[in-house]
């Protein structure tokens, strides 16, 4: 299967696929490409992300961000750096300008909307093809430099956005993130099928807010469901990487703008870690 074959435009195309502008070409100095996707909002996909990256770059490798939810970007404030802005120049003798990525406290590279913008509160209003148009530029047109990981966090859901990387951007993989009900899991499983169709590859899943631990005991209380995270994984049919707790410390470092910091110090997050490099 070709990625003409899932394209939208295929019965009105008359462009062969080694020609199409659609097909962007994947950075020589970018070694993996990841999203990081799920069916609604509000389950931690952004946080996952964060998390995520933290850890690679824990381990020594050399991370990179996209944030792609265009309309809702929050990577800034994950990592702490919403304060600051991108840097932008224009390319000599040339229309076009490039994005130079704020990094993190440990070297993450970082690119979002949010930090293109005067202020993070300013909304855009803006249709599916501009949406698309700027999501494109932030990925050509970013100064990456050399990155081991290139993790992308991904909008919500099966629309434009989600369609526009799985088809037009390299992307080696997806991780997917889910809480733990039932309602949550069959809209997951809309963008696990939609990335099949695709021939995009499910890394596996990750549970958020499974559950809660008591400080005194060191129970594990599930809030959402009885069923557990493996229970979930399998309806699914995908690996599940890890199960995440609610946890207030890690709240309080996001409110605070040190979440990065937060998880560089809690061995507790190296699991997702473990369970990545595995089925990666």
């Amino acid at each position: 299967m070709s990625n003409c074959d899932s394209c939208p435009s295929k019965s009105g195309c008359n462009t062969k696929e080694s020609g199409c502008s659609k097909l962007l070409p994947k950075h020589g100095n970018v070694k993996h490409i990841i999203g990081v996707i799920s069916g609604k909002g509000g389950v931690g996909k952004s946080t996952v992300t964060g998390i995520l990256a933290t850890q690679l770059s824990k381990a020594g490798y050399k991370v990179g961000v996209l944030d792609g939810d265009i309309t809702g970007p929050s990577m800034p404030r994950f990592f702490g750096i919403n304060e600051k802005r991108a840097e932008i120049y224009a390319v000599e003798n040339s229309e076009e300008v490039k994005f130079v990525p704020v990094e993190t406290l440990s070297g993450i590279k970082v690119i979002s909307l949010n930090l293109l913008t005067e202020k993070e509160e300013e909304p855009v209003i803006w249709r599916g093809p501009v949406i698309t148009g700027v999501l494109t530029q932030m990925y050509t047109d970013t100064q990456w430099g050399d990155l081991d990981y290139l993790l992308i966090d991904m909008p919500p859901g099966t629309g434009d956005i989600a369609l526009t990387i799985m088809q037009s951007i390299p992307v080696e993989g997806m991780v997917v993130v889910s809480t733990p009900q039932d309602m949550v899991s069959m809209i997951v499983k809309k963008v696990i099928i939609m990335a099949q169709k695709l021939n995009v590859k499910i890394i596996g899943v990750v549970e958020n807010m499974s559950y809660v631990q008591c400080g005194e005991c060191g129970e594990k209380i599930n809030v959402f469901s009885k069923k557990s995270a493996k229970e979930h994984a399998e309806y699914l049919g995908v690996p599940l990487l890890a199960e995440m707790p609610i946890n207030l410390e890690l709240s309080d470092s996001l409110e605070r703008g040190e979440a990065e910091k937060f998880v560089l110090e809690n061995k507790e997050y190296e699991e997702i870690l473990k369970s990545f490099n595995k089925f990666i």
